[in-house]
């Protein structure tokens, strides 16, 4: 597990805490330092304060996915306005609490990521067909595998993990592409994805965004 937490006390706590309950933790006490780790190095969890110096938990999480790093994430802060869940759930995030939390929930919560991680550890499901991790692969119906560039994986990835979530460009643009400036550049990648796996892969909702279809 990561945490990136700058209150030295919290990370006391946390960091006990979880050593108690069997983990391996690492700790980073700036974003950029939890950006480091978390890109050189394999975690189930990472827990992320939003208020970080250097870099933003938010921007941190954001160049996480960006780099196709799909570690479970947590956004533990104080900004728990109904915007700020949204913004942090649009940037990656898995879970998000606002702080004061109860120790009790929060530990729930990791461990449902832990077994989300397990879960997610090899393949994700796309209707009758699914998507291979290691191999940046989708594997069809009939069993027939087709290989996905980094951009087309990245983006197959977010829609898999959230298959029930409407997902808007704008989010999809930060998430997946990291601002790309092309303002087109999610619909092309759907086009992609489509012309490659099938139609039925993405489903447009208009209005809104894509989610995740089947095969």
């Amino acid at each position: 597990m990561l945490l990136v937490e700058d209150d030295r006390e919290l990370v006391e706590l946390l960091s006990t805490t979880f050593q108690r309950d069997g983990h391996a933790v690492d700790i980073a006490l700036d974003g950029q330092r939890g950006l480091h780790l978390a890109l050189t190095r394999t975690y189930d969890v990472v827990v992320i304060d939003r208020g970080l110096p250097v870099l933003d938990g938010l921007d941190l999480l954001s160049r996480l996915r960006s780099r196709s790093v799909w570690t479970q994430a947590l956004v533990l802060t104080a900004m728990g306005s109904v915007r700020d869940r949204i913004d942090g759930l649009d940037a990656g995030a898995d879970d998000y609490l606002m702080k004061p939390f109860d120790l009790g929930e929060l530990r729930a919560r990791l461990r449902a990521l832990h077994r989300r991680a397990a879960e997610l550890a090899a393949v994700l499901r796309i209707g009758a067909g699914r998507l291979e991790l290691e191999q940046h692969e989708v594997v069809l119906p009939d069993g027939e595998r087709v290989p996905l560039t980094a951009r087309e994986f990245a983006l197959l990835r977010v829609l898999a993990t959230h298959p029930d979530m409407v997902h808007t460009r704008a989010a999809l643009r930060r998430t997946v592409f990291h601002d790309a400036p092309s303002p087109s550049i999610v619909d092309t990648y759907v086009h992609y994805l489509r012309s490659k796996v099938g139609r039925s892969v993405v489903r447009t909702v208009q209005g809104v965004g894509y989610r995740l279809g089947a095969l």
